[in-house]
């Protein structure tokens, strides 16, 4: 003979549970809002165990975006380069900026700001559409969303390695040779990706609340780049704007990264033009880790705020 359970209702508790409150009947039964935020120190550790699946999301989507291309994954390499040569005629040959520079050193000096460069923008690009391009996904599976902007984060950086063969080829071709200060690639690029992590978060946010940002972004972007010193020197056009212009502009973070990097890759380069440094100066380390720690800890911290509000609506 089958017997068929009684359904129980919260909304009705009877023999021992009587008179209980719904949140005193889940608190007892170990019951939990559906989607509900986790701690801090808890979603940490379920986005650290879904660090694998964050690769193979990140490796996925990189060898996907080029499929439909006939040159495939050489377009991660063509197309900053193709940047460069624009760059360069329009900055380097008619408004003359390559005459600031040792001979021929402007073609690395360049380079090395629009690959850098480009590995923040299109993080932040990425980044503001990780969760609205991927809500079948989010309302599919049970996952930290943090792992999204990180994973594209992950795929800009892939690019960049790639793109560094061609990068350091440039630099080689330029007469520039392998030093000391190439060890400082690794922690510059580290501490860029830390950035370019922290504000793809919070972009991502952003970009899951208001759809239009994704159209403003670009313009954002644009005016970044010439505010950042990736074609010239930032230092030779403001020496006669306010002192406290002159900070602001120095502790940029799109250039203390350009300049990390430029001085990791090219010393020479670096300290000819700018001859009042002997040296990188110590500060502009200094701002790339403070810039690094404070804009990933609120990146973080801002996007997990929003947890249970993402694919929701």
């Amino acid at each position: 003979m089958s017997t068929v359970s009684e359904p129980v209702s919260l909304s009705a508790p009877r023999g021992a549970d009587a008179g209980l409150t719904p949140k005193q009947l889940a608190d007892k039964y170990g019951l939990a809002v559906s989607g509900r935020r986790p701690g801090l120190i808890s979603y940490t550790k379920q986005l650290w165990a879904r660090r694998h699946f964050i690769w193979a999301f990140a490796t996925a989507r990189l060898v996907a975006q080029y499929t439909d291309a006939k040159l495939g994954q050489l377009w991660q390499v063509v197309t900053p380069l193709l940047n460069c040569a624009v760059f360069y005629l329009v900055f380097g040959v008619i408004l003359k900026s390559k005459d600031n520079f040792p001979p021929d050193t402007y073609i690395a000096w360049l380079c090395i700001g629009v690959f850098v460069f480009q590995f923040t923008q299109n993080a932040v690009q990425s980044g503001t559409r990780a969760i609205s391009d991927n809500l079948g996904l989010i309302r599919a599976l049970h996952f930290p969303r943090a792992s999204l902007p990180i994973a594209f984060t992950v795929i800009q950086l892939q690019q960049l390695l790639i793109s560094m063969v061609v990068l350091v080829g440039t630099v080689l071709v330029s007469g520039i040779t392998p030093g000391r200060t190439w060890l400082l690639i690794i922690p510059a690029l580290l501490l860029q990706m830390m950035f370019n992590t922290g504000i793809a978060l919070v972009m991502s946010r952003l970009g899951a609340k208001t759809s239009d940002i994704s159209q403003l972004i670009p313009f954002v972007m644009r005016a970044w780049m010439f505010l950042s010193g990736v074609m010239f020197s930032i230092q030779d056009k403001i020496k006669e704007w306010p002192h406290a212009i002159q900070v602001l502009m120095s502790v940029n973070p799109a250039s203390v990264y350009m300049d990390l990097l430029r001085h990791a890759f090219a010393p020479i380069i670096y300290n000819k033009h700018q001859p009042q440094h002997q040296d990188l100066p110590h500060h502009q380390w200094a701002y790339g880790i403070g810039w690094a720690v404070v804009m990933f800890v609120i990146g973080y911290v801002f996007f997990w705020k929003a947890e249970e509000e993402y694919g929701r609506g």
